[in-house]
């Protein structure tokens, strides 16, 4: 635990914070996602309070975080680091990992709507987030039609959430979900 301790350490120090403005829906009919940038994506915690994750990028670039608290406005430190220290890393992992596939959407205003297509025991999910400069801008948002039920505020589905909630927390979720997704061609 020490260990985990000192690159928190290490990177609030050495690194600092950004802040991260960010609101997050689940979608109530997935747009076209012909042609559009994706990545595979999985991320597994290391500590969930404080919240610390790795996480890997197409399986070729590999990240560990620190986060604050928060709903829309938290402080997010993400340094790139080697596949080595990632394989070490796994080795300290708490709870389920996450594997989704991220669809990057461009919107107006220089936004981008990013879509997580969940894999595994997630199966079924799809959240999108949209990130901000500001939070008058985040509140000032012209949300589209195709976004869902608002959930930035909802703590069940935060990431460190999902990968730590029980087996019937998380069929609860997804069921409360089922169908809330089309496809739009």
């Amino acid at each position: 635990m020490f260990f985990l301790f000192f690159i928190i350490y290490f990177i609030i120090v050495f690194i600092g914070d950004i802040m991260e403005i960010e609101r997050k829906f689940l979608v109530s009919t997935l747009p076209n996602l012909n042609n559009v940038l994706f990545r595979e994506l999985k991320q597994a915690y290391l500590s969930f309070e404080p919240e610390v994750r790795i996480r890997s990028l197409d399986n070729n670039l590999f990240y560990l975080a620190e986060k604050s608290t928060g709903d829309l406005s938290r402080s997010e430190i993400e340094p790139q680091i080697d596949i080595v220290s990632f394989q070490i890393l796994t080795n300290l992992v708490q709870g389920r990992t996450i594997s989704k596939t991220r669809y990057y959407v461009s919107l107006n205003n220089n936004l981008t709507a990013e879509i997580d297509i969940y894999h595994d025991e997630l199966e079924g999910l799809i959240i999108v987030e949209t990130e901000f400069k500001s939070e008058m801008e985040a509140n000032e948002f012209a949300v589209p039609s195709w976004y869902g039920k608002e959930i930035t505020y909802d703590k069940r589905y935060k990431n460190k959430n999902l990968a730590r909630c029980s087996d019937e927390e998380l069929k609860l979720l997804l069921s409360e979900n089922k169908g809330t997704q089309r496809i739009r061609k």
